[in-house]
Formats: C-alpha cells, sequence, structure tokens
C-alpha cells in the first residue's frame, strides 16, 4: 500500500482579523514555523493558494502573512470604501502591527508589486527587503495585453468597459461561466509555451473564477483594476535602497518582462530573474529556478 500524499502545510494557516483606523476588519492568514516575517502580497482576486511552493519549500524557515486586500473575500467593505493602493499598503502595515512584526520581506505577485512598492514609498523601515514577481510599478492599462505595441486609448476604453459591466452586476453570473470554461482554454494556450507545467495552473485558475465571480467581491475586483491603473510608484523607485529581487517571464502578457527590467533598473538594489519559460505564474509554474533563488536572496541579501 503506497503512503497517502502529505496535506498541503496550507492547511496549517491560523486565521485572523485586524482592524483598520478608517474601520475596515482585514482579514489575513498566518502560518510556518520560523522567525523571519515575509509578508505575501496577493495579486488582484488571488489568495493563500497562490503561494503553495515558495510555502510548502520555506515552511520551517519563515513566517508566512497573507491578508486579503479590503473589498474582497473576508476583508469585505462598505460601498464607497476606499480601495487606492495606498491604502492596502496602509492595511498591510496594520497587519503586521497587529502581529507585533517590526520588519519583514515583503513579497509581492502582480498587483502584490505594485502594493509592495507603494509601502516602501511610505516606509522603507518596515521592510528587510522586497521579492516582486510578474508585475509592474502602475497604470496597468497602458501596458497589460500589449507585450508589443502599446496604444494610448486603450486605457481610456477599459475604464468605460469596467463601469459599465459594474452596472450589471447580472452579467457576473455570465462571465463565471465563461470563466470556468475559459480556464481550460487559458492553460491549453500556455501548454504552447510552458509545456505539461501548465497543468499546475488548472488548480489555481479554477479557485481564481469561482472567488471573483462572487456578488460580494465581483464590483470590488472591477474597481480595483481601475485603482491599479490609476496608481504609480514609478518616481520613487530610484529612492528606494532596499535589496530587491524582481523576478519575470519571457510570455508573460499580462505584465510583459520589460517592465520588471524597467524596475529593476530604476531601483538602487536590485537583482533581476528571468525566467524565459515562464509566463505571469512563474512561481507556480518554475518552482525550481524561482524558490531556489528567492531562498538564496532571504538567507544572503535581506536585511534583517
Amino acid at each position: 500500500m503506497e503512503a497517502s500524499a502529505s496535506p498541503s502545510k496550507l492547511s496549517t494557516a491560523e486565521p485572523r482579523v485586524a482592524k483598520t483606523k478608517d474601520g475596515v476588519t482585514i482579514f489575513y492568514e498566518v502560518l510556518g514555523r520560523g522567525e523571519k516575517t515575509l509578508i505575501l502580497a496577493n495579486g488582484l482576486g488571488g489568495r493563500l493558494y497562490s503561494w503553495e511552493p515558495l510555502i510548502e519549500a520555506l515552511y520551517d524557515d519563515y513566517r508566512f502573512i497573507v491578508w486579503d486586500y479590503r473589498g474582497l473575500f473576508g476583508s469585505q467593505c462598505a460601498d464607497g470604501c476606499r480601495l487606492s493602493v495606498r491604502d492596502h499598503a496602509l492595511d498591510a502595515f496594520r497587519v503586521l502591527d497587529t502581529e507585533g512584526v517590526e520588519k519583514a520581506v515583503w513579497v509581492g505577485w502582480s498587483m502584490g508589486v505594485q502594493v509592495s512598492l507603494e509601502a516602501a514609498s511610505l516606509d522603507a523601515s518596515r521592510f528587510a527587503g522586497m521579492v516582486l514577481l510578474n508585475g509592474t510599478w502602475g497604470h496597468v492599462f497602458s501596458s497589460a495585453l500589449q507585450p508589443g505595441l502599446r496604444f494610448f486609448f486603450v486605457s481610456r476604453y477599459m475604464h468605460e468597459l469596467l463601469e459599465w459591466v459594474r452596472k450589471h452586476p447580472e452579467l457576473a453570473e455570465v462571465l463565471a461561466a465563461v470563466g470556468k470554461q475559459g480556464s481550460a482554454v487559458t492553460v491549453a494556450l500556455f501548454w504552447l509555451v510552458v509545456g505539461r507545467r501548465a497543468l499546475s495552473l488548472k488548480p489555481m485558475l479554477d479557485q481564481y473564477t469561482s472567488d471573483i465571480y462572487k456578488p460580494e467581491n465581483f464590483a470590488n475586483y472591477l474597481r480595483l483594476f481601475q485603482e491599479l491603473d490609476a496608481h504609480s510608484a514609478y518616481h520613487h523607485l530610484p529612492d528606494l535602497d532596499l535589496p530587491a529581487l524582481v523576478l519575470s517571464g519571457r510570455f508573460d502578457i499580462l505584465t510583459p518582462a520589460y517592465q520588471s527590467r524597467e524596475i529593476a533598473r530604476r531601483l538602487k538594489n536590485a537583482e533581476h530573474l528571468h525566467v524565459r519559460n515562464g509566463s505571469h505564474f512563474v512561481l507556480i509554474e518554475r518552482p525550481e529556478k524561482v524558490v531556489p533563488r528567492i531562498d538564496q536572496f532571504l538567507k544572503q541579501r535581506a536585511r534583517w
């Protein structure tokens, strides 16, 4: 009889809450056995499951904190609550304060890169370093899905499209049905560029689709896209003297690799790992390349 597979370490996560100054309850989870802390800034719509390869590999060495962005999932807030990137950064500080953590390495993926850069611009003393995966400095509509030629009018029409969809919440059910089929199509497309590793994306994409199209999340999910386009940390980058590891994927069409290169170029103390056979999900697709490099960065360059 074969031994049963070990349960995922994600199952050990302890749910907790923090209260912000403007009255929003932030849901977060804590796990890991180490004394040093990594705070994980999710992609838009992502949750704990997005970080599984990193947590599984470094569970015994670090303590992980993952929070839900205000307006989503366990951190719901009333209509009209502030959803700016700066608000998410301040929420993260509040979570760290609640846990009694003065300094952590901030690990951001996608949207989490903008949140981490904004937080660093507000208070770099709370950073032992930054790991920035598949992200940009801001203004996402000016570059998302435009890895080559970029068109100035896309930003305007993206805003108008999202605002129209928000006014028709009944579309969430239709989009959810399309999304379920779309995850299979997405995996098939990724197969062309990353091979069999694309299969590793299917569980994450299915969970992602299930989460974001729930009525309590959908409107704020759309609004957060607009907030990401409104935000930029580009002008702060030269002022951030923090050890940083920036990671990109060659086939990332959501946050194209040139954005990561530009972040690494403008930061004073950054190194860049480009995954030639990776997409927007390099941690999930290529953990054998990404996790050891992050581990090396944490041991050799982070200023704990």
